[in-house]
């Protein structure tokens, strides 16, 4: 009778586990190696979820979502992803935070489509910039699209178990850029070979333009030149910048990882008398206001009228990183964010 009744208790054991999810809610559930984050949050779409990440990077949490949709992800100190959510999902996400997203591994129910969001990806990011293939003369043009296509169809074939409907949405994402750049090559070729041709002055390698006597928040000024025999990464920045804001919790912790290093952090406000009722004086005020209420490390420049160096990197958005090498050549034109994981591994290469 024990026996019988051992077997029974084991079939019910495994009903249980083999039972299907519920359609009405999906559960999210995984561990994060090396984190040191305690949220994660997924917004998007009239949604907003915090999911709270224990001491051992572990999470799980259950939720609801009104639509099939991929939906922004971040943690607390700004690591960014995505992940494709529907009520009947059970997912499981294994990663490294030191590695954010590159890592990602997905398993259960949703994985396949969210595996194929991860390795689109970083396809792309093999692929670069789109807006700098109008620079590439025709037959590299073609050759470029053309590569792409072969590989995005590789992709489709390889995670064809995906969600049809997430499928569908990437194949008419990537339908619309290709028409945008067929069509548009003829007409932004001469530009962007134009600005291509300037960006390869500051290319890798290459001496840096220099920034001369920017204002020194701590006093008198500062240039380039003061800093030679370290290596200088630069952010250039805005007290209005959102996204430039959103990086200062990883700046600062990076400058305190790096205090007694051979690199010197400097950040360059690019604050300016238009967001400042047509006051250059109130921009100053208001960088140095900042500067002060956020208790800002490192080296706190203001730019003021002179937007030379900002020009020569033909920056035309920010947040905008830079890293110099201390013999005053540059190392990287658009380096990595200080919340991106690649930053270090880029300190790191280079005995930082």
């Amino acid at each position: 009778m024990k026996k019988i009744s051992l077997i029974i208790l084991a079939l019910i054991t495994i009903v249980s586990c083999t039972k299907e999810h519920s359609k009405d809610f999906l559960t999210f559930q995984g561990t994060l190696e090396n984190n040191t984050d305690s949220i994660l949050t997924i917004s998007g779409q009239g949604f907003n979820k915090t999911i709270k990440i224990n001491a051992d990077g572990s999470f799980k949490d259950t939720m609801k979502v009104t639509k099939s949709d991929i939906y922004p992800m971040q943690t607390n100190t700004g690591k960014r992803g995505f992940i494709h959510l529907a009520n009947g999902y059970n997912l499981t996400l294994t990663g490294d935070s030191d590695d954010f997203l590159n890592s990602f591994k997905y398993t259960g129910e949703g994985s396949e489509g969210n595996n194929f969001g991860v390795a689109q990806v970083l396809f792309s990011r093999e692929n670069g910039n789109p807006m700098e293939y109008f620079a590439l003369e025709k037959d590299a043009f073609d050759a470029k699209i053309a590569s792409i296509k072969e590989g995005m169809e590789n992709l489709y074939s390889k995670y064809k178990n995906a969600d049809t409907s997430l499928i569908n949405k990437v194949k008419g994402q990537n339908q619309q850029m290709f028409d945008f750049l067929e069509k548009g090559y003829e007409k932004q070729h001469p530009a962007a070979k134009q600005r291509a041709e300037v960006m390869a002055k500051v290319a890798k390698g290459k001496p840096s333009p220099k920034f001369v006597n920017y204002e020194n928040y701590k006093g008198g000024t500062t240039s380039l030149d003061d800093l030679k025999g370290k290596f200088v990464y630069i952010d250039l920045w805005a007290t209005w910048c959102g996204p430039c804001i959103r990086e200062i919790p990883s700046l600062q912790k990076l400058e305190a990882e790096y205090h007694d290093k051979n690199v010197a952090f400097v950040s360059i406000s690019s604050d300016s008398d238009r967001r400042s009722q047509g006051s250059w004086e109130k921009a100053n005020t208001k960088w140095k206001n900042f500067v002060a209420k956020k208790e800002l490390t490192g080296i706190q420049l203001w730019a003021g009228k002179d937007i030379s160096f900002m020009r020569d990197y033909q920056v035309n958005s920010i947040p905008r990183f830079i890293l110099i090498d201390p013999q005053g050549n540059i190392v990287d034109n658009n380096a990595p964010r200080p919340s991106d994981p690649e930053l270090k591994k880029l300190f790191t290469e280079l005995g930082i």
